[in-house]
């Protein structure tokens, strides 16, 4: 069952939230939005689209933490490349533009769009982009910030394509005072200051049909 921890922990070190994802009642709360599916055939999340890539965007899903986070936070999972092509996404400080709890916010069902130019503001990394055929002969990891689709920073992905796959993959957000840093197993893909940044809220993780991913041990931290 996920744990969550006071805000005021003594230790920077200690989690504000934990769940190992490793079954049905770890996901109590949580929100999926499009047609996807929840499974835990070996002890972890599973996620997939039950819609076929050829449905474009409306084949997408996200599925949301139920709690709201601070500004300053360390993010980490471990992730599973399971099948592609595909695409793997973390929402981050998701709110409403006017900062609106995102769960009070007109329903979503997928579609790209309603992220990034919809009634919402949050930062988007992607990572796993293996959907198209430029993604998967050049393996990078992307920032955005919305509202709009503002690529802010951009690194190497070192994920192995799921052929090699062997996992698990242990990725890494920080969020400090603006500072944004992504990294998987400790390698560093990429750094951004924001002078104006987002002042915390929810999390999600998105994928891109046809993709099925896998993902454990969800640990939000102060950096």
């Amino acid at each position: 069952m996920p744990t969550n921890a006071p805000e005021d922990a003594a230790s920077a070190a200690e989690p504000l939230y934990e769940n190992p994802l490793a079954s049905p009642d770890d996901i109590e709360g949580f929100r999926l939005e499009g047609d996807g599916a929840v499974s835990f055939p070996l002890g972890r999340l599973r996620l997939e689209s039950v819609r076929p890539p050829e449905d474009g965007q409306d084949a997408n899903v996200v599925l949301w933490c139920p709690e709201d986070f601070p500004p300053n936070i360390t993010v980490e999972w471990d992730f599973w490349p399971i099948r592609e092509p595909g695409l793997c996404i973390l929402f981050f400080h998701a709110k409403g533009r006017a900062g609106e709890d995102l769960f009070d916010l007109a329903p979503r069902t997928g579609p790209y769009e309603q992220y990034h130019h919809g009634d919402l503001d949050t930062y988007h990394v992607s990572y796993f982009r293996r959907r198209w055929p430029a993604e998967r002969a050049f393996h990078t990891c992307n920032l955005r910030k919305s509202y709009g689709f503002h690529l802010v920073a951009q690194g190497p992905d070192p994920l192995p394509s799921v052929l090699d796959a062997q996992g698990p993959y242990k990725l890494r957000l920080t969020v400090d005072q603006g500072h944004i840093t992504f990294a998987i197993n400790d390698v560093t893909s990429f750094q951004w200051y924001d002078d104006q940044p987002l002042t915390g809220g929810r999390i999600g993780f998105r994928q891109m049909a046809p993709l099925i991913g896998e993902y454990a041990d969800l640990r939000i931290s102060q950096p």
